[in-house]
Parts: structure tokens; C-alpha cells; sequence
């Protein structure tokens, strides 16, 4: 039987770290986006920080991309088609940026901008570009899923909190459209501040590869898991998944 794949974009963060770990702990090989040779080194680097023995390059292929750019991951689902990197049947989408500490009023349009495009374009071309492959293959159990931060729920800092808003509304689009295909999506909500694994030791967060269970049992839960926004709120959440609907009654 052939190992599946996951698509990993926006690999070399902390969450992207978190998405690779969880990927290989379920048993599927990785597809993972990097800038250039020093951000795959980097993400090597952040894996080998955790003691799990399924960290295994062999099981990795990474591939230079703009995640940011429009294009960007449509290029890289060309080069899948055509049989240059290994197919996938699973996407995980967790391209964000820093946060700004910018009260509301003193957000220039450029900021503005800028983080608009990190945080929400990059994982809106994402989904433009991979939904569609994902369906033309059929695979019955394909996934997609997206990692998003309570900032848009908190507000503290206001243009991070504006993108991961329009991030939501995303997700309940997207898991409507979805809802009757052969691809499963669900929303991960981030309330906790995660690092790789020898940073978080140092600040007393959550770990890389402590966080990597959710994506496990995300990937493991098959259908009762399907438009859900899975919540991790608190460490207890990382242990066993709670969730709640994304989309209600039309």
C-alpha cells in the first residue's frame, strides 16, 4: 500500500514544524514548502530538536516557493501533475507572519497590507490552488486544514486579529463548499503560543512536537471530524480533540 502525503505549506514556523511532526507520527510522508536551502535546513534543524525516532528525511521532500506569492503554490501543483514531487492526497496550510503590537488607528494601508497578505493570501491561494487537484484525484479521504490564532477572536493586536478574522470566514465558506466531497476540511484554533521544541523548554510554552497530536488525531478521526473548528484552547486540548461546527443550518 502507498504511503499518503501531506502538502505542507508554510513548513519552516513553528506551527509548520508542529504540521511536519504531526504528519510523520501518523505515518504519511511530507511535502513541505521552504524558501530556499537555509529555510530546509532549517526546518531539519527544528525537527531534530524532538526525541521522536520518526524524523526521517527520507520521508521529506521539500520544495522552494513563494507561499506568499499568487502563484506560488500553483506552480509547485504543476510540477505535482506533471510528476516532478510526489503526488498528495492531504493539505495542511500554515502560512503566518509576526506579530504587530500596532494599536487599530496608527495601522498604516501598508501594514495593513502586509499582513492581509501573509496571513490571509498566502492560505487563500493556498486553498485556490490545491482544492481543486485534491478533488480531481478523488482520493476518498483527502484533507484539508488550516491553523488559525485567537487573535481574531482576542483583538489585542489589531492587524493580526483583522486577517485571522477574514480567515474565519474562510473556513465556514470553505467547509460549506466541501461538506458533500471526497475532501475533509477542518479549522485547527490556536489559543496557545507554540514553539519548536528546544525554545518552548526555554519560554515554558507549548512544544512543536507537543502540539503535532492534533494534527495526528485530525488526520486519524476520519468523518466524525468534518467542518469543525478544532479547538485548542488549553494543554487538555492537545491530549483529545474538542470541537465545535463551522457551518450551522442555511
Amino acid at each position: 500500500m502507498t504511503t499518503e502525503t501531506v502538502f505542507i505549506i508554510g513548513a519552516t514556523g513553528n506551527i509548520g514544524t508542529s504540521a511536519v511532526q504531526g504528519a510523520l507520527n501518523a505515518g504519511y510522508n511530507v511535502l513541505a514548502t521552504v524558501r530556499n536551502a537555509s529555510s530546509a535546513a532549517k526546518l531539519f534543524k527544528n525537527l531534530s530538536q524532538t526525541d521522536d525516532s520518526d524524523v526521517n528525511k527520507q520521508r521529506i521532500t521539500t520544495v522552494e516557493v513563494d507561499c506568499v506569492s499568487e502563484n506560488g503554490v500553483k506552480d509547485v501543483v504543476k510540477k505535482v501533475e506533471k510528476g516532478e514531487l510526489p503526488a498528495f492526497q492531504h493539505v495542511y496550510a500554515c502560512v503566518g507572519g509576526p506579530y504587530s503590537p500596532t494599536p487599530l488607528l496608527q495601522v498604516d494601508t501598508k501594514t495593513l497590507h502586509e499582513h492581509m497578505t501573509i496571513n490571509f493570501e498566502s492560505n487563500f491561494f493556498a486553498y485556490r490552488a490545491t482544492i481543486p487537484y485534491l478533488l480531481t484525484q478523488s482520493h476518498a479521504t483527502s484533507t484539508w486544514s488550516i491553523c488559525t490564532g485567537s487573535q481574531g477572536s482576542l483583538g489585542i493586536f489589531a492587524a493580526p486579529a483583522m486577517s485571522q478574522g477574514a480567515l474565519f470566514s474562510l473556513c465556514v465558506s470553505a467547509a460549506r463548499e466541501l461538506q458533500d466531497t471526497n475532501v475533509r476540511f477542518n479549522e485547527i484554533y490556536l489559543a496557545l503560543r507554540v514553539e519548536t521544541d528546544r525554545s518552548a523548554v526555554e519560554h515554558g510554552v507549548v512544544r512543536a512536537s507537543e502540539f503535532a497530536n492534533v494534527y495526528v488525531e485530525v488526520l486519524r478521526a476520519g468523518e466524525r471530524v468534518r467542518g469543525k473548528r478544532v479547538l485548542v484552547e488549553t494543554r487538555e486540548d492537545i491530549k483529545g480533540l474538542r470541537w465545535v461546527d463551522k457551518v450551522g443550518d442555511a
